[in-house]
């Protein structure tokens, strides 16, 4: 069975030569055979390692312990399911999925394409070949997953880092791959564009949707990545500017910035050469980052071992960085703007702001990421840290900024804006943000008796989005009202359906404003810490725990130990619910200890409890305490970013076959189910 795997990736390091050799003989030779081989050497190398990665999970299911990393990653008490998914738990595996997602994503793209852009996709074949020859370079060369063991085979494994073992690690890895992959999509069509010298608009408009995906996976492997490390670090928050955490972050952010900028693009043919630069910045920070969480330069709870893989994912990433940018000076006479900038109250220069701003903490978020790194190579061994403190003292201005960009940018007109239009568009959300924003002061003060001025800027820019968001849809679902003479409901359907990518983006731009009302609830954060024996209470904010038992239990693979709470209504007495927070050890591997804690979650603030010692003997917990207000709008902001992309993705009623009434039917059940999965997942998690 491992000889099966490796050999179907030698099997697919021949398809990727051929293919790519195909594809550029095709072309230059005016081959349509050679060139359609190409398109199914895409498809076949997609079967190839498809089929591997299945192999390589079968060796999981069945426990196969003479495979290298198998033995490394499982072991025989582990279930089911995280023996499956286990394939990504180390580094070989997850770069044996990485190349295979990548082969999924060309197959998709080379099938939607094979009818159109006949001339870019031989170059851009070429390109999606260079990227996979390097991952299965790899998997064949240095890091092969099926490597198996000299001698006899062990009977059990190590077993999977026990942190792992948990749902939100089984899917935000694979959503973030699926980010982080995503943009080599509309980056090699880029490539393949400057190669080819057909540079209009008609590549972007290809990859639009491709950019939302990866997008859209991006920000929800992230947020699920922020879900594990609150629910599993046991330290009561959800980010904090780790190497790794930031590797995800840094994509996301120039991708940000090229899915604004490319609307400009599309409007008044400007930006062309920013657009291209900013496609290619993205996917070199993708590789940076899969750099960065595999190559050991970075020291995070997130990353692999130690490997000898950093020098080679250099080059890679040097070689490709210096390609792409030499294509791009090359070519940089075919891309002159075909109309100007006309005033800097224009939406166009709005949007170049939230361009710079997005890059500028691109780069200094990756900086400062990379300077403990750079510093020790430098001082010859000296170490030195980059906390959460100093990222927060710049990023904290630069994400206001951002934030008030998002409502900014809506309200200006294209091309210019005058002084009454400037004045009309502004009135209502400038009071509006005003009034919410001293209201929020009094409420905080009044309920946490602090002052956060940081928090009442927060508040008031997310009022003046909201206040935004409203006036544009109230003001698009009036004009149909009064032009079409439709209801309300049918002027806000055909409203939606008719200029998606716009109010699917103001949806979008709620979530942004749910993320940072929970971002705000930091500044009111209690914590505490308390020594209660059974029978004993301790009190926190609105909030008395009382200690009830000391539970010792043993499922085979770990001996668990729970802290039996009752939390109780401080003023009132009243019983609101049991709590039990927990230390689970496993056996495997290594006698792993890891914090379990436990929520009590509501709209307002999050009651969260995590057991930091015990004593059988006495029965004596020692319990944090914290409460986190506000929390949850930010798992909820990531509902509406689905909800919005559900939206700005739905398939154009010009090109649909589907009747108009039932394709408005279906977007309207399409995105109101994505809203619900959110809802009944945050009420589940309340229950």
């Amino acid at each position: 069975m491992p000889q099966l795997g490796y050999g179907l990736l030698l099997a697919a390091f021949v398809v990727i030569v051929y293919t790519a050799a195909a594809s550029i003989v095709g072309h230059r030779t005016g081959s349509a055979r050679l060139v359609a081989s190409a398109q199914y050497g895409v498809y076949g190398l997609f079967g190839l390692l498809g089929s591997a990665s299945l192999v390589l999970v079968s060796l999981f299911l069945v426990g196969d312990y003479s495979v290298k990393y198998v033995q490394h990653y499982s072991d025989r008490s582990m279930p089911l399911f995280y023996k499956a998914t286990a394939m990504w738990g180390g580094q070989d595996g997850s770069l044996l999925f990485w190349v295979t997602v990548m082969s999924t994503w060309a197959a998709i793209a080379v099938y939607q394409n094979r009818d159109r852009n006949r001339e870019l996709m031989p170059y851009t074949i070429v390109a999606m070949m260079w990227v996979s020859l390097f991952f299965v370079t790899l998997l064949v060369f240095v890091c092969n997953p099926f490597e198996t063991v000299l001698g006899a085979a062990t009977t059990d494994g190590r077993g999977l880092n026990p942190l792992l073992q948990n749902p939100y690690m089984v899917t935000h890895p694979p959503t973030l791959y699926l980010g982080y992959i995503g943009w080599t999509i509309p980056f090699c069509f880029a490539m393949g564009a400057l190669a080819h010298g057909k540079l209009d608009y008609g590549w972007i408009a290809s990859m639009r949707r491709w950019c939302l995906v990866a997008w859209v996976c991006l920000s929800v492997g992230l947020t699920l990545g922020g879900l594990w490390a609150y629910e599993e670090l046991g330290w009561g928050g959800y980010w904090a500017w780790d190497p790794v955490e930031n590797a995800a972050f840094m994509p996301w952010l120039t991708g940000t910035a090229f899915i604004h900028s490319v609307q400009v693009q599309e409007r008044r043919r400007i930006f062309k050469v920013w657009n291209l630069l900013l496609i290619i910045i993205t996917f070199i920070l993708t590789l940076l980052g899969t750099m960065m969480t595999r190559s050991g330069i970075v020291e995070s709870v997130h990353a692999f071992a130690q490997s000898s893989i950093g020098d080679i994912f250099l080059a890679f990433l040097v070689v490709t960085s210096v390609i792409s940018i030499g294509l791009l000076l090359y070519r940089r006479k075919d891309l002159q703007p075909e109309s100007q900038l006309e005033s800097i109250l224009s939406r166009e220069f709005a949007f170049l702001i939230n361009n710079w701003v997005l890059l500028a903490a691109a780069f200094f978020v990756t900086f400062a990421t990379l300077f403990p790194a750079i510093y020790k190579w430098l001082s010859g061994g000296q170490e030195i840290n980059v906390g959460p403190a100093f990222f927060n003292l710049w990023m904290i201005p630069i994400g206001l900024t951002l934030l008030a960009l998002c409502g900014i940018g809506p309200l200006l007109s294209w091309k210019k804006s005058t002084g009454a239009t400037i004045r009309q568009q502004f009135l209502w959300p400038a009071i509006f943000a005003a009034v919410m924003g001293g209201i929020s002061a009094q409420i905080t003060v009044a309920k946490y008796g602090k002052f956060s001025p940081i928090a009442v800027i927060t508040f008031g820019l997310c009022a003046f989005v909201f206040s935004t968001i409203v006036q544009e849809i109230g003001r698009g679902t009036r004009f149909r009202m009064k032009n079409s003479g439709e209801k309300v409901a049918d002027a806000f359907l055909t409203l939606m359906s008719r200029a998606r990518r716009r109010y699917g983006g103001y949806v979008v731009h709620f979530g942004v404003v749910l993320f940072f009302i929970g971002f705000a609830g930091e500044a009111f954060k209690i914590e505490m810490q308390s020594t209660v024996k059974t029978g004993e209470s301790t009190s926190i904010g609105d909030y008395t725990v009382r200690m009830d038992a000391l539970v010792f239990e043993d499922d085979g693979q770990k001996n668990m130990v729970t802290a039996k709470l009752t939390v109780m209504d401080k003023v009132t007495g009243e019983i609101l619910g049991t709590m039990a927070p927990a230390k689970w050890s496993y056996r495997k591997p290594e006698e792993q200890v890891t914090t379990e804690v436990d929520k009590r979650m509501t709209l307002g603030e999050d009651l969260y409890l995590v057991l930091g010692g015990y004593d059988g003997n006495t029965q004596t917990a020692v319990l944090q305490l914290k409460v986190n207000p506000l929390v949850n709008f930010v798992w909820m902001g990531c509902s509406f970013l689905m909800l919005g992309f559900s939206i700005a993705v739905w398939p154009d009623r010009k090109t649909s076959p589907v009747p108009l009434f039932s394709r408005r039917t279906a977007m309207a059940a399409a995105s109101w189910a994505t809203l619900l999965v959110g809802v009944v997942s945050f009420a589940l998690a309340f229950g």
